[in-house]
């Protein structure tokens, strides 16, 4: 048996263009392959054909910190070009630190949306990324 420590919310640490962003509350990223069925002769797949590979994701953060990439984007998130390193774990506590590194982040979007009785505003940016690195 092994003592497998499992992460939570409060062990990440998302540093995005050099700045840690405090006020992130979402964030997904994925890989993704492109694959379809080999078909020859027969009805059934022959084998798996594999195809591009590309990353995508979301941060959600408030709106201090979205305000913050947009003066560094000179007005505008969307000519931004920067990495991001996701961390996870703490140090202090003992725990390994495991780190993925999205490199080459575009955000694809710039939304702001807020309602009546919201008590902050949450925006959402969508992104596209060239690579990620795992690094445990």
């Amino acid at each position: 048996m092994f003592d497998s420590r499992q992460y939570e919310w409060a062990d990440l640490t998302l540093i995005l263009g050099g700045q840690d962003i405090t006020g992130i509350r979402a964030v997904k990223y994925t890989e993704k392959i492109e694959r379809e069925h080999l078909y020859a002769k027969g009805r059934y797949p022959q084998g798996i054909q594999s195809g591009n590979i590309a990353y995508e994701g979301e941060i959600a953060l408030l709106q201090s910190d979205y305000e913050a990439l947009v003066r560094a984007g000179k007005g505008s998130v969307l000519s931004l070009s920067l990495d991001g390193l996701f961390a996870y774990g703490n140090p202090s506590l003992g725990d390994v630190m495991t780190t993925d590194r999205a490199m080459g982040i575009r955000f694809l979007e710039a939304p702001k949306d807020i309602k009546q009785g919201d008590k902050f505003q949450e925006i959402k940016l969508p992104f596209i990324f060239v690579k990620l690195k795992n690094q445990a």
